[in-house]
């Protein structure tokens, strides 16, 4: 399949339905999924699966598969999604990776490609990243993605009240 962004040591393509174990892998582990209240099942990661590919024919973008060049290796998930902040649309960059390939810099090298691609190929003047506050980890990557907080809400999600931080980066020249 065709890459939609490259970098030097990633590729990012649209997920399919071979790359559900992948998926699984990542969505279905305690530990990577600890900011959404646990793993998901087989029926909400097939669901979150079907989700992106929508977003690939309505949007034009979605979560893509964070492939390792090196290997071939799906490692990740990273992309673009329309998100809802009090009522207001906005365009979000997502990573979430497998564990095994935490703190190498693969999220903030693929953020940061999302960025680029967000401000050149879809004209957008401002990025977001809606980040749970208890998650130091992704916080980190937004901040090195050149974000910074915005906002503070509260998202309601599996019937628990969660404190977000909304980070944000805007386009230079617009």
């Amino acid at each position: 399949m065709n890459s939609v962004l490259e970098t030097s040591r990633l590729l990012l393509r649209e997920m399919n339905q071979a790359d559900y174990p992948s998926i699984a892998a990542i969505v279905q582990e305690e530990k990577t999924m600890y900011a959404y209240e646990g793993p998901f099942s087989d029926a909400e990661t097939q669901a979150w699966l079907e989700k992106n590919r929508v977003r690939y024919k309505m949007d034009g973008f979605g979560l893509w598969a964070v492939i390792l060049r090196e290997t071939g290796l799906m490692i990740g998930m990273a992309g673009l999604s329309w998100q809802s902040i009090d009522q207001t649309q906005v365009l979000e960059i997502g990573y979430l990776f497998n564990k095994h390939y935490w703190g190498m810099g693969f999220a903030t090298e693929a953020a940061k490609a999302c960025k680029e691609y967000a401000f050149t190929v879809l004209d957008a003047k401002e990025v977001y990243s809606i980040i749970r506050d208890t998650n130091i980890a992704s916080m980190n990557v937004a901040i090195r993605s050149g974000m910074l907080v915005r906002s503070r809400f509260i998202k309601q999600y599996r019937g628990v009240l969660m404190p977000h931080l909304v980070f944000s980066a805007k386009r230079l020249n617009t």
